[in-house]
């Protein structure tokens, strides 16, 4: 399955409606929830599908759209139930005010909406949409978008035939991702970080202080929170485009491209949460690990273990490295290189056991190896 996104143009009685469906599911999803949450207190058990599925009835909701806000509570319950037996603490899920409830979901093609030269949803009629690209496979479901920014989306599930991947005869490579640099190869090439959000990061705080300024509820507070929105907008478009167009240069210039597990909890717990979040690295693995497969490639994820602080020349640890050390200095074989070039060289002798890659390295063959192997992994409605 792949998805598809593109922008759509609803006149201002078809938005006036689309907003007023967006409130009817709000309204929808916390009566069922309430409901839910009522049975459970006094039985101890959760209201069937059958029953939810009669409060879609009076709803005011197109019936597929209704079906699939039930589907999604009752998915949301098996969680609980699944978290409970497991011993994890699992909640109910959350209530939604209507800028918590973005979206309406049609489940079925030909069954409230159709997409010719426009795109017909029920009961919206006919809405322009701006097709940049060809839907390949056959289409799924749709799910009607309204971004903060005040945007309207469509975003198509398509399923895909199976094809043959292609034949790479790259080379094999390993990277190591960073703040200063968003990654460094094991070839010794770099690739610099564009720093997205710390690039508007002084317009963003002009913004944000002139809303604080407004009158809640003022029309004038509402346009300040849309623009405050499109700058994030614009920012996260201009992040996707990147790692787009890094992973697929990468994948078209290797045949197996090594990365470690990324720990960005555990970076995040540093202080580092919000520069991890603005150079992209689980959406870069995720864009990677989805497009190997076309592409004839394998990626191949690592224990982060040592990566660091292991000489890529004779194994030797070094215990003392810390982060600030950003040259990496053996002092058993004499290797003295770039930090982040050892770590990438690292991982690629982890991801190639018994090959080393253009790295190897006899004494590292004892160690443990954890990989995990994402050749054919295919994400379910990963957009592109």
């Amino acid at each position: 399955m792949r998805a598809y996104k593109f922008r759509i143009h609803p006149s201002k009685k078809q938005e006036k409606e689309m907003q007023s469906h967006l409130w009817l599911s709000k309204e929808l999803w916390n009566e069922m929830l309430a409901f839910t949450k009522e049975i459970y207190n006094n039985y101890q058990k959760f209201p069937t599908k059958k029953t939810l599925r009669e409060l879609v009835k009076n709803s005011g909701l197109f019936s597929q759209v209704g079906q699939e806000l039930v589907d999604r509570l009752v998915d949301s319950l098996h969680r609980k139930i699944e978290m409970k037996k497991n011993g994890e603490k699992g909640g109910f899920p959350r209530f939604k005010s209507i800028d918590r409830m973005k979206s309406l979901h049609y489940p079925q093609y030909e069954c409230g909406f159709w997409l010719d030269k426009k795109l017909k949803v029920t009961p919206f009629g006919e809405i322009a949409i701006k097709r940049h690209r060809e839907i390949k496979g056959r289409i799924k479901t749709l799910i009607v978008k309204r971004e903060s920014s005040g945007k309207w989306f469509a975003v198509f599930t398509a399923e895909e035939e199976r094809l043959l991947p292609k034949e790479n005869k790259g080379g094999v490579v390993g990277i190591d991702l960073g703040l200063k640099t968003f990654a460094t190869l094991s070839n010794n090439l770099k690739i610099g970080n564009p720093r997205h959000l710390m690039k508007h990061e002084d317009r963003l705080a002009f913004i944000q202080r002139k809303f604080s300024r407004k009158k809640k509820g003022s029309k004038s507070r509402k346009r300040a929170k849309i623009r405050i929105a499109r700058l994030h907008e614009r920012v996260a478009d201009t992040r996707k485009d990147f790692l787009h167009k890094t992973s697929t240069q990468l994948l078209n210039d290797y045949s197996l491209i090594a990365l470690e597990k990324l720990a960005s909890k555990e970076m995040a717990e540093q202080n580092y949460g919000k520069q991890i979040n603005d150079a992209g690295w689980n959406m870069f693995a995720n864009f990677l690990a989805y497009k190997a497969e076309g592409a004839g490639c394998r990626v191949v994820f690592v224990d982060p273990r040592n990566t660091s602080k292991m000489c890529s020349r004779c194994g030797n640890i070094r215990n003392d490295l810390t982060l600030w050390d950003r040259a990496y200095n053996c002092p058993e074989c004499g290797l003295s290189t770039d930090r982040d070039l050892n770590a990438a060289r690292n991982i690629l002798t982890k991801a190639t056991p018994g090959q080393g890659g253009s790295n190897a390295c006899n004494s590292l063959l004892h160690e443990e190896r954890d990989v995990a192997v994402a050749t054919s992994m295919k994400q379910e409605a990963h957009t592109l």
